[in-house]
């Protein structure tokens, strides 16, 4: 699918929350004090690993979206952004995304799953996501930030012109009111739509 993620701004508003993780110098030189006392060699970062370092200290996430590192901070090729939509449609849901980044990021994009079952055009029943950046329009000069806020506008502006889930986007299409309804039902209670349930999902 391929969604056209409009004006994506990415400065921080006045409830910004800077993401704050250790010093990619710092811990090379931590780590080559202490090879070099064992009378070993450090092993050096990839360039993946020192692209995600530096996507990660610019990062500033508004106070609607958080982030989880599941094997700790130290380990930023994968990780969790939470988003709380707090307009629109989806306002009052909470929304967990899966990023795994390759060795080969930032020439790779990374490889992102909605882990919430949700009720959108353009997400899909298995977790997957139309999002033009993560596809073919993905360039290195691209961050983790131009992805976040890229999946936030998914929540703000759904595109049914270019679905992955048909049947939400011609539901949204032909009975915006009634989308919108069954779409806040499963947030708040948990809704079965065309079949299927979708657990609720609010946010906490």
């Amino acid at each position: 699918g391929r969604l056209v993620v409009r004006r994506v701004f990415l400065s921080a508003r006045a409830s910004a929350t800077m993401i704050k993780l250790f010093s990619v110098r710092d811990k090379q030189k931590k780590d080559e004090a202490a090879a070099e006392a064992n009378g070993t060699k450090a092993n050096k970062l990839s360039a993946g690993e020192l692209r995600i370092q530096k996507d990660m200290v610019e990062l500033n996430l508004p106070s609607n979206m958080s982030i989880h590192f599941p094997g700790g901070k130290e380990k930023l090729m994968h990780f969790e952004i939470t988003i709380r939509p707090d307009e629109g449609i989806y306002k009052g849901g909470q929304f967990l995304f899966d990023f795994k980044i390759s060795q080969g990021y930032p020439h790779d994009a990374p490889k992102v799953l909605c882990m919430t079952k949700v009720y959108h055009p353009n997400i899909d029943l298995e977790g997957k996501i139309c999002l033009n950046i993560l596809r073919e329009d993905w360039k290195p000069v691209l961050s983790i930030s131009s992805v976040i806020f890229g999946l936030q506008f998914l929540f703000l502006d759904p595109n049914p012109e270019d679905p992955l889930n048909k049947e939400a986007a011609v539901a949204f299409q032909e009975n915006p009111r009634r989308f919108e309804g069954d779409v806040q039902r499963a947030i708040q209670y948990g809704h079965i739509i065309n079949g299927v349930h979708f657990p609720p999902c609010r946010a906490t």
